[in-house]
This record gives C-alpha cells, structure tokens and sequence, in this order.
C-alpha cells in the first residue's frame, strides 16, 4: 500500500497534530490567549501551553472548546489519539526517574491519592486499573511502580516529606482489607526517621496547591526541580522562577497541615475505623 498523501500539511503525530488543530481554529478567529480563556472562564494560559504540547488538557476544556468552536467530536477524537499515543512524555518522564533516583531530598504533595513512593501493591494496582490497564501491561507498571519504593528503603534513603490531602485519606479503596493494608503501610512509614507525612485538612479551604499534585527534588548540584503530575499527563519543571513560585505554594500549604504526630493520630484514627467497619 503506498504512503498516506499528506494534503493539509499539518503533522501526523498525535500530539503535534492536537496542538496545531488549536492553534488553526483560534487563529482563524483572531483570538488571543486571553480572550479565549474570557470567553471560556479558563486562564488563557492554559491554551497557551496546549498549542505549545506541554499539556493536553482535560475533558471538560476540550468540551468547552468543541461547543465554542462548533466543531463536535473533532478535537475529542484528536485529544484522545494524544492521549494515547505512547511517545507522549516519554522522553520528560525517563529524565525525572533518573534525576529522583539522585536526589539528595523529596518533597511531595498529593492531591486525591496515596503518592506512589508510599504505596502499596494492590493500592498501586487498583490505581492503575482505573486508567484501563489490565493483565501483563498492568502487572509491569506495578512491579516498576512498587520498584521505586527502594528509594525510600535503602540504606542512606535521602529524606522525603509528603503532604498529602485530607481526601487521599477519605477516598479509600473499594476493597476494605486492601485498603486498611495501605493505610497500615503509611503509619509504618511515618515512624522512619527520613519520612515526614502531614496532612492538610479540607477545613482549610482553597490553597496554592489545591489541584495539583507535585513533587519536588533538591539535587546534589543544589538545584531543584519539580514534576507536576495529573491523571492524564506529567510535566518536568527546571526554570528556577517556575520552581521557586511552586515551591513558595509548598511552604503555604505546609503552614497549614497538621504537625506529623497529629497526622499520625488521623491515620491511626482512619484505620481504626475501617477495621471496625470490616
């Protein structure tokens, strides 16, 4: 069979093509940034770093897009292929696994979910689940997901801190003994002597940090960089001023966690409830 003629020009890779359809439907309104994120109550720099392939965006965006543009289904099929396609963020990712491997200290924040340093295998595997992985491909990711805990359990193990959100611990598993055993492996891991584990309250209210899980790495060079993380797609962050603003958003909501005894208490108190439930 001969080679697809390519007639419109644009790219045939997923994620390029997805960037470029964006960019031809908002230039060929005569939009800026801001006026598209006026238009449809989003930061305009949000559709700044879609055309630009350094996120894609969730459903709900793309929704808004597709109803303002008035071309349905068009950039959901696009926004899927992306989203699918393996190159995506390969590249980034390998680089943030070698430079957490030589980290001299961690600190995370977890929005919804248990940080996957601190999880169990069928945490791990039930989490996977949910993004339609399924027999061998989701027996390797959590074999390579559980594999990453060594960091935390070596000899020398550089310190971590994860804050994490009241709703990681209110959002259990459906199975109540694998949850209960994930929660036992958090109050194991906060008596480690290099692991501090804070909770922030949802009294609190909004804060810098509210959606967005991210972690940090202080490097042996003194710098750091950071990984912001969705459920959709991942982003390496190297920029000093762009590290510096999120780490200033850490302190804030570091401020407003619990101390690691109280957090400890809470865990201790989450699971004693479930195993008076079971």
């Amino acid at each position: 069979m001969p080679p697809r003629r390519v007639i419109t020009g644009r790219s045939q890779e997923p994620r390029k093509r997805f960037a470029e359809e964006l960019r031809h439907l908002r230039v060929g309104r005569k939009l800026t940034f801001r006026a598209l994120g006026d238009a449809l109550g989003w930061d305009g720099s949000l559709f700044s770093k879609m055309e630009k392939g350094e996120t894609l965006g969730g459903p709900e965006v793309i929704q808004a897009l597709e109803t303002f543009y008035d071309v349905p289904g068009l950039l959901l099929a696009l926004w899927e292929l992306a989203l699918g396609d393996p190159k995506q963020f390969k590249e980034r990712y390998r680089r943030y696994m070698t430079l957490e491997a030589g980290a001299v200290s961690l600190w995370y924040y977890a929005v919804s979910s248990v940080p996957g340093l601190l999880q169990t295998p069928r945490y791990a595997a039930a989490q996977l689940e949910t993004s339609g992985l399924a027999g061998e491909g989701l027996a390797r990711q959590v074999e390579a997901r559980i594999g990453r805990r060594g960091l935390l359990e070596a000899e020398g193990a550089p310190p971590f801190r994860a804050i994490l959100s009241e709703t990681v611990l209110r959002t259990p598993l459906l199975d109540l003994d694998e949850w209960i055993e994930q929660l036992e492996h958090l109050v194991t891991m906060s008596e480690k002597r290099h692991i501090v584990l804070q909770v922030v309250p949802n009294s609190v209210g909004l804060h810098p940090l509210t959606n967005t899980d991210v972690m940090f790495l202080r490097l042996s060079d003194g710098r750091a960089v950071a990984y912001i993380e969705t459920g959709y797609s991942g982003q390496l962050v190297e920029g000093a001023d762009a590290v510096q603003r999120l780490q200033l958003g850490y302190d804030q909501v570091r401020d407003l966690a619990l101390s690691p005894a109280q957090t400890r208490e809470l865990i201790i108190q989450t699971l004693k409830e479930c195993r008076e439930n079971r």
